[in-house]
């Protein structure tokens, strides 16, 4: 037995939450929960049994007959009191996540925050799923439309949101009448359970929310099972393409929000300080592991004389542990993602881009055995480059040049991926031509991450986002609902006799 696995043995093993109650898993396989900073096992997670999987999905079954009668009114209620009870418990849950995941305490904190958003909107439940009236549509006949949940849904969350994504899905799916089952990330599990164990203290009932814990098996299961009416993923593209099209096949519902090269054009009218802040801070934040991260930045014209005042900017970010105060780049999720990530470095090099700035094997005093990489600036970037064509999800920028904005838009409209962008400059026409020709679903203008608010739909397109509605805001409620058009008319007593109608017109 190695080291770890010894260590493994000393801690505690993380739960399935079934039919309100959280119990230890009786899976023969398990994985280590690890700090990315220390090597350091946390916990182990267990990958859930077939028989599992389907009892938590058959305690959401049952508690559908019963959630989906409740009043609207008490549904908001119990995401007021979630909001509270998060808010409070705020700095336990950055914690948490920035010992499992890595982000830095601050950018835990937003990961929570951010999730934290839509639980407030679900508390808004009451004026989301209202339905249409039309009144006399004829003689005395009224149409009106129902927005009734669905039944068992269930989501599959990635490892580099753990508090956020969970909290894009559960919430909205129970606010608008259904139960869920929800599989998070095996790599960092540990704050998404706080989370459950909130919500259940905020009053959420036996059986509307149940957790399993697993890969591969569990996601297949979830696709296939029967009883399971619609699902929500975000990830990787590879494991989201499978996602969808098995759960599509199954007859499900289904959205996934995938993987992405998300391109920053800087115009030469930009703001120069400001610019250079936004592309170093969402590039190199989260130590890149955003699927909404500028991972690509296309400079026009004069601007691409700013790439030596950006790799500067870059040099000043701090590498270390999460928990350190000051630090700006914390390490990346595990061993295998870092090794992934120098990879990708390597290859940018061999195939002829310039490595402006190299982040490999920093530096961290007290934390010899983390998962670092520092920020790294690759320049002389082209379509067809490994570097630029796939998503590396690490801490690497690399710099492509274009002479004017409509060559900017022609490449990135080419790239088969379009979950968000962003311009940088003063000129407003610029930005409106911009926003009305870029083919992408979220589009920034001086933002350099363009995710939107709960009161509107997160809208990635293209090759990032399989199905047609999109996480929280108004797509969700359309998603986690089946519209039900009721046609009535009354009579009464003494109304005369209508007739015999053999058309198809009503009178």
């Amino acid at each position: 037995m190695n080291e770890m696995s010894r260590v493994a043995t000393q801690v505690a093993n993380v739960k399935l939450l079934i039919d309100g109650e959280f119990v230890e898993s009786k899976s023969t396989q398990w994985r280590d929960v690890v700090n990315p900073a220390t090597q350091v096992v946390l916990a182990r997670v267990p990958f859930a049994t077939a028989d599992e999987v389907d009892a938590a999905v058959a305690a959401a079954k049952r508690a559908f007959v019963t959630w989906r009668k409740t009043p609207i009114g008490a549904r908001a209620r119990i995401f007021l009191k979630y909001q509270q009870l998060i808010r409070e418990n705020m700095a336990e849950l950055a914690a948490i996540l920035t010992a499992e995941q890595g982000k830095t305490l601050p950018d835990a904190e937003g990961d929570v925050f951010r999730g934290l958003e839509v639980v407030e909107h679900a508390a808004a439940i009451g004026n989301l799923q209202l339905g249409e009236l039309a009144n006399n549509v004829a003689g005395g006949v009224d149409t009106y439309t129902l927005l009734q949940p669905l039944g068992v849904c269930a989501g599959i969350t990635p490892f580099n949101f753990p508090a956020m994504i969970p909290l894009w899905m559960f919430p909205m799916a129970i606010a608008t009448g259904n139960t869920f089952v929800l599989k998070p990330s095996e790599q960092d599990p540990m704050v998404t359970m706080r989370l459950v164990e909130l919500a259940l203290e905020a009053g959420v009932p036996k059986g509307v929310l149940n957790v399993v814990h697993g890969g591969e098996d569990v996601v297949n299961a979830i696709c296939d099972h029967a009883d399971i009416k619609a699902v929500s993923f975000v990830g990787s593209t590879r494991v989201g393409t499978h996602v969808y099209n098995r759960a599509s096949l199954a007859g499900k519902r289904v959205q996934c929000m995938m993987g992405a090269k998300n391109h920053a054009v800087v115009l030469p009218d930009a703001n120069k300080e400001q610019t250079l802040n936004a592309l170093v801070g969402a590039a190199f934040g989260a130590a890149g592991q955003r699927c909404m991260a500028a991972s690509t930045a296309v400079l026009v014209g004069d601007a691409q004389a700013w790439i030596p005042d950006l790799v500067a900017r870059a040099r000043t970010l701090k590498v270390n542990a999460g928990i350190e105060p000051g630090t700006d780049v914390g390490p990346v999720i595990s061993c295998a993602a870092r090794e992934r990530v120098e990879g990708f470095i390597g290859d940018g090099v061999r195939e002829g881009a310039t490595l402006e700035l190299d982040g490999r094997k920093p530096d961290v005093a007290g934390y010899e055995n983390g998962n670092f990489i520092g920020p790294t600036i690759f320049s002389g970037v082209t379509p067809g480059m490994r570097i630029y064509d796939e998503e590396i999800f690490g801490p690497v920028l690399v710099l492509l040049t274009a002479e004017s904005l409509d060559a900017a838009i022609a490449l990135i409209n080419a790239n088969p991926n379009g979950n968000g962008t962003a311009l940088f400059t003063q000129s407003g026409a610029a930005a409106r031509r911009f926003q009305e020709e870029i083919d992408v679903g979220q589009v920034g203008i001086n933002v350099p991450i363009p995710v939107p608010v709960p009161l509107f739909s997160f809208t990635g397109s293209r090759a990032s986002k399989l199905g047609d509605l999109g996480p929280y805001g108004k797509q969700v409620v359309m998603f986690y609902t089946q519209t039900k058009t009721v046609t009535q008319r009354w009579f009464d007593d003494d109304t005369l006799h209508v007739g015999v109608n053999t058309t198809i017109s009503l009178k």
